[in-house]
């Protein structure tokens, strides 16, 4: 995403935001319909209540039934006058808003741009001041979309081409300083957007409810514990994990989807330690468990599904051990067991579903339930694992 693409985006979404009021002569002929109408309304209901027959006629009127009727008359055009004026009023109470958002908005591009310049800044000092000042945009930006562009560049930046520590050439200290700079501004990226998504719904600073594209991102550590994916979409589709420790420890992923299809856990370490799967969908679909241990332990699973259909687990260890299945649905079809070693001890199976009929390879330690437990109800196992 260069920085021509950026500001055309803002520009078009500043465009989408134009002020849309209705005719001046559409309006007040509404309102006079509307006024008369209540008007009416209340004639009739007050009429009504007081059991009225009819109109006592008068030929001739006095001087204070006349005077009376000239107040009506005046009073009339008072109230068609007042109704006029409020909504001039109204009107110009939302030019002057639209105004001033406009001018937000403007202030707003003016310090999207200057920050994104920083991003492309060779020095990594410049980078982190620009991933800061992006944030911080990202908090103060007057429109929903204006906080998602602030968010979409950082996520971004995590996905631009980048070279993992086992992937630097043998004995070249420039490059290793290079690498250390570059992992320093994306461990930044992650840790504000943890920060955000940690903070209460209510809380005006808070990220939740946007989206986060992560595909494809190269993640050689980084802290996601407890940070709080809901509402909006996020994408792990094709990241890589390859060094380091990345955690989601205590975090919760609530409705929408989540996406680590195709994900590859080939190095360091990977925590979903205390993660609570509750709502809508998280797809570890045709994810590659390999060289990473992975730590799903305590993990809840209490709502939505969590897909690891066509997962291989072929490698490092991968723990389940004291995880709680009691609402999810959580669909191992077609995952392949070969060489890794896989652990549900102490799992407890309470409710949902857990589908395991077409998993193939070597059944996981915990599984079956050992001492000849009974399968649970919602636990289905491949009959070759119970036979």
């Amino acid at each position: 995403m260069t920085e021509q693409t950026l500001k055309t985006t803002f520009r078009r979404r500043a465009e989408r935001r134009g002020l849309r009021l209705w005719h001046v002569w559409i309006v007040l002929p509404l309102a006079f319909a509307t006024a008369v109408t209540v008007a009416a309304t209340v004639f009739y209901t007050g009429w009504d209540l007081l059991e009225a027959r009819g109109l006592k006629p008068e030929h001739r009127i006095d001087s204070q039934t006349l005077f009376d009727l000239v107040k009506l008359s005046f009073g009339v055009v008072a109230g068609a006058g007042a109704l006029v004026a409020l909504i001039v009023a109204y009107r110009r109470q939302r030019v002057d808003e639209d105004g001033a958002l406009r001018e937000a908005t403007r202030l707003h591009t003016e310090r999207f741009t200057t920050a994104v310049s920083q991003l492309g800044n060779d020095s990594a000092a410049v980078r982190l001041g620009g991933v800061h000042a992006l944030a911080g945009l990202a908090d103060d930006a007057p429109t929903r979309d204006l906080r998602q562009t602030c968010i979409d560049v950082l996520c971004a930046y995590l996905r631009l081409p980048y070279t993992a520590e086992a992937d630097l050439p043998a004995r070249d200290p420039e490059a290793r300083h290079t690498y250390l700079s570059l992992r320093e501004v994306r461990h930044t990226v992650i840790r504000l957007i943890r920060d955000h998504l940690r903070l209460n719904p209510r809380d005006p600073h808070s990220w939740r409810g946007h989206h986060f594209d992560f595909t494809a991102v190269i993640f050689d550590g980084g802290d996601f514990s407890e940070a709080v994916f809901s509402g909006g979409t996020v994408s792990f589709n094709g990241a890589v994990f390859s060094g380091g420790t990345v955690s989601f420890s205590g975090s919760g992923f609530v409705g929408r989807k989540v996406d680590f299809g195709s994900a590859r856990f080939s190095g360091g370490a990977v925590s979903f330690r205390r993660t609570v799967f509750s709502g809508g969908t998280v797809s570890f679909r045709d994810a590659v468990f390999s060289e990473s241990p992975v730590d799903f332990g305590r993990a809840q699973f209490s709502g939505g599904t969590v897909d690891f259909g066509g997962a291989g687990f072929a490698g490092r260890k991968v723990d389940f051990e004291g995880a709680r299945f009691s609402g999810s649905t959580v669909d191992f079809r077609g995952a392949r067991f070969s060489g890794s070693t896989v652990s549900f001890g102490n799992a407890a199976f309470s409710g949902g579903t857990v589908d395991l009929t077409q998993a193939t390879g070597t059944a996981p330690s915990g599984l079956p339930l050992p001492n000849g437990s009974p399968v649970p109800t919602g636990l289905l196992l491949p009959s070759t694992w119970t036979s």
